[in-house]
């Protein structure tokens, strides 16, 4: 059986909490949503009651911070054949969720309960990172009880650990002593066990679709030789130092549009490359309809060759990197634009799938 435990309260002496029956089982869906973490993991709830393509409902859905999906199932008074079942039933519903679909269900969750609307401003909320890109990679199953009997028992055991199964039962032991209630909770199977995941069940994660043309940029300025004055001014952007940075800058292709980021500032400008990408000392931009050598351009910034081009070791490309870039709509760092839940990255570039940021810094920016 699960394991078992008491209360006990200690003044003089030890006097043992009584266990009670849970007065409305049901209360346990208005608990674990007023505070998800009475279920001894951090889990962010994004629906409940959720309507599956099966005509089912779901009674509480939520996602880790690895962004794998929990369907949260109260036992009720069901027998453990019915509860389990509808269980694997949901679990063959949840696992063919999209990128889309998962936002969806989140957006109906939050209207009306006064959340942050946005999924990815919810997830930074929650956890203090950016959402991952592939959502619901995983998902786990459990049954929500105050007791369940030796079938359910066995049949929960059986498919978790026999079969890697990634199902378990949440167990709360309901106590009341001199007019107040208190819950304690348990797994029926080890916690540490039931959240590694077996061999074959971990799923390519649903990534939200790519346009194939916005990419995001990183702009750093904290090595202080980098300036986004001058990137402002002559339409730029640049990475380097070394070649792991200016490696993923140096793949912005023609006509990808940017959106670039100076980190823990925010977003400063949205334009589309327009050139091949050139290291400064051979790097030309059009200013003011003329060519012109950016060396010989009056910069705030140094972005000469740190110690030579190369490291003479490895023989690795230190150069400053120089993509040129037509600005749809740039502006000075201090009217840049920041929101919990925006997407970050340490590449110098990556290709951008984050409709929230692009939705809320284009609609900043006032372009399409």
């Amino acid at each position: 059986m699960p394991l078992e435990f008491g209360l006990w309260r200690v003044d003089d002496k030890p006097v043992r909490v009584a266990t009670r029956p849970m007065p409305l089982e049901s209360r346990l869906e208005e608990l674990v949503e007023a505070d998800p973490d009475i279920l001894g993991r951090p889990l962010l709830l994004i629906g409940r009651q959720v309507q599956t393509a099966h005509g089912k409902v779901v009674d509480l859905l939520g996602m880790d911070a690895e962004g794998g999906l929990h369907v949260l199932e109260l036992k009720r008074d069901r027998t453990p054949r019915e509860v389990v079942a509808q269980l694997l039933d949901y679990g063959s519903w949840v696992q063919e969720l999209t990128n889309e679909q998962v936002r969806e269900i989140y957006s109906t969750y939050a209207r009306g309960r006064g959340l942050a609307e946005e999924l990815d401003e919810a997830f930074a909320l929650r956890f203090g990172g950016s959402i991952p890109e592939a959502l619901n990679s995983t998902h786990t199953l459990t049954v929500v009880a105050s007791e369940i009997d030796a079938a359910t028992e066995r049949i929960v055991t059986y498919l978790a650990s026999g079969y890697g199964v990634p199902v378990n039962v949440l167990f709360f032991r309901y106590f009341e002593d001199e007019g107040r209630s208190y819950l304690a909770r348990t797994w029926l199977i080890d916690d540490a066990e039931a959240v590694a995941t077996p061999t074959g069940t971990k799923r390519r994660g649903k990534q939200e679709p790519c346009n194939g043309t916005d990419w995001y940029v990183s702009f750093g300025e904290e090595s202080g030789h980098r300036s986004w004055d001058d990137a402002l001014l002559y339409g730029f952007v640049s990475a380097g130092s070394r070649e792991w940075f200016s490696r993923t800058l140096r793949s912005l292709p023609a006509g990808a549009r940017v959106f670039t980021h100076i980190p823990k500032v925010g977003y400063v400008g949205v334009g589309t490359v327009s050139g091949e990408p050139q290291p400064f000392e051979e790097a030309t931009l059009t200013v003011e309809g003329e060519s012109r050598r950016m060396v010989d351009l009056p910069l705030k910034g140094n972005y000469r060759s740190h110690d030579g081009t190369t490291d003479e070791e490895g023989g690795e490309d230190r150069r400053e990197w120089i993509v040129p870039v037509d600005w749809e709509r740039a502006v000075p760092r201090a009217r840049a634009l920041w929101r919990t839940g925006f997407f970050a990255n340490q590449n110098s570039a990556c290709k951008l799938r984050a409709r929230f940021t692009i939705e809320e810094v284009s609609r900043y920016f006032g372009i399409g």
